[in-house]
């Protein structure tokens, strides 16, 4: 039997203990300050004033047609951003009839999907980037929240430097992946980045960057799994990871990093919860 004198120890070492976690939880809150969000609270096409569109095919020779301001394949709901990739006969309206490019040689795609960013409209330098996400799975699925610098038109890539907050890949479904690229005197490029069990895919998590002028944290659920020092791209001023960087949200398929596209599987939905921007304050006193 506990003696009196023993319970209470005990009874003060657990509140003590709760009350240690609540300043700690609390201290940590201070430090960031909400600066930009989308809730996703109404219905319909993405906010006007916050998102544009990536159109056509773009990269890595993915299979998907990015459609610009389509229902079919990007459309709020229930306070949820739905990102719908599909198998379906959609027109390339940038077709060039004899071009082989990739992007232009064929008059029809076969699947589309959506790419929205904040390029027209915000950019960031330093602070924590949050996404509460739940991604699709299967064979060719290539989920992405991601940042570019802003400078990419200008300087192109990889000068202007990218962050993978969260990548998903059909080829690899047993993990989800947080990287930098970025250019290098030497070699002309290098990367950096880590990867962390995609335990409960079916779930919702959230996938956020803690970035300040020293280094930039990967995060899943708030535990930081991969830190990359930024210095390790340039010790100067043209570093690109001390520039501001654009905001992207898309759903990749095929090319080959994913894998080929399992048919069967489509339609398949990236959802997105709500996307947050914080500074950094000063903790509480």
């Amino acid at each position: 039997m506990i003696s009196a004198s023993k319970f209470v120890s005990v009874i003060i070492l657990i509140l003590m203990s709760s009350f240690s976690k609540t300043r700690n939880e609390e201290e940590d809150a201070a430090k960031w300050k909400l600066v930009w969000q989308d809730e996703f609270n109404y219905s319909g096409l993405p906010d006007p004033k916050k998102w544009s569109y990536e159109t056509g095919h773009v990269r890595n020779e993915e299979k998907q047609f990015y459609t610009a301001a389509r229902k079919d394949n990007v459309c709020a709901l229930n306070g949820k951003l739905i990102i719908t990739g599909r198998k379906e006969n959609f027109p390339n309206q940038f077709y060039k009839k004899g071009n082989n490019d990739w992007r232009y040689e064929n008059e029809f795609a076969h699947y589309t999907s959506a790419s929205i960013h904040t390029k027209e409209y915000e950019g960031w330098k330093y602070g924590k980037i949050e996404v509460r996400a739940k991604l699709p799975t299967g064979k060719g699925m290539w989920p992405a929240i991601w940042m570019m610098g802003t400078n990419h038109d200008s300087a192109g890539w990889p000068v202007c430097g990218e962050i993978d907050i969260m990548e998903f890949v059909g080829s690899d479904p047993e993990y989800v992946h947080g990287s930098l690229h970025f250019s290098d005197p030497k070699t002309g490029y290098r990367s950096g980045g880590s990867k962390i069990s995609n335990t409960s895919a079916d779930t919702f998590h959230t996938y956020a960057v803690e970035w300040d002028k020293i280094k930039i944290n990967f995060c899943r659920d708030g535990v930081i799994y991969h830190s990359f020092p930024i210095d390790e791209a340039g010790a100067g001023s043209e570093n690109p990871f001390r520039k501001p960087f654009y905001l992207k949200i898309n759903l990749a398929m095929g090319a080959t990093w994913p894998g080929p596209i399992d048919d069967k599987i489509l339609p398949q939905k990236f959802i997105i919860d709500y996307v947050r921007v914080y500074k950094k304050t000063n903790a509480a006193k």
